[in-house]
């Protein structure tokens, strides 16, 4: 284990993997492709992929400022990453949903994880990956 680990505790452990393992996907990301996207951008197209939610849902679900989530937004758009549209429910209110670029860059993020989960693997074993998995999926009790 890297001397820097071994005096964390597990709330510490797993926000230290959680940061690397972010920072290996974004740069990997933004060195494979001519649009570049944030951590943060990919937070928020995880949250709309397949659905058309409104903005102040994703802002609820990323706990971000609605500020900073309708910049964000903004920035997806800009890219031609996302849609933002007028609420059939809601005047005051905004969806968003993914263009096809979007959507293709989303899926292709979606394999590049899958690539380091399979580093992973190599490392630690499917089976440790399978229980790690279960163990974070399953009910904490907090």
């Amino acid at each position: 284990m890297k001397p820097i680990l071994e005096n964390l505790d597990l709330i510490d452990l797993i926000s230290e993997r959680h940061l690397l393992l972010r920072r290996i996907t974004e740069k990997t990301w933004n060195d494979r492709s001519e649009i570049s996207i944030s951590n943060s951008e990919w937070f928020i197209l995880a949250r709309i992929y397949g659905i058309r939610p409104t903005l102040s849902h994703v802002s609820k679900s990323v706990d971000i400022s609605r500020q900073a989530t309708h910049k964000l937004v903004r920035g997806l758009e800009s890219k031609g990453l996302v849609l933002i549209e007028d609420s059939t429910e809601n005047n005051k209110d905004k969806c968003i949903r993914m263009t096809p670029l979007g959507e293709e860059c989303y899926e292709k993020n979606l394999a590049l994880k899958g690539e380091l989960i399979e580093r992973i693997e190599e490392h630690i074993g499917s089976d440790n990956v399978k229980l790690l998995t279960e163990i974070l999926m399953a009910e904490w009790g907090i």
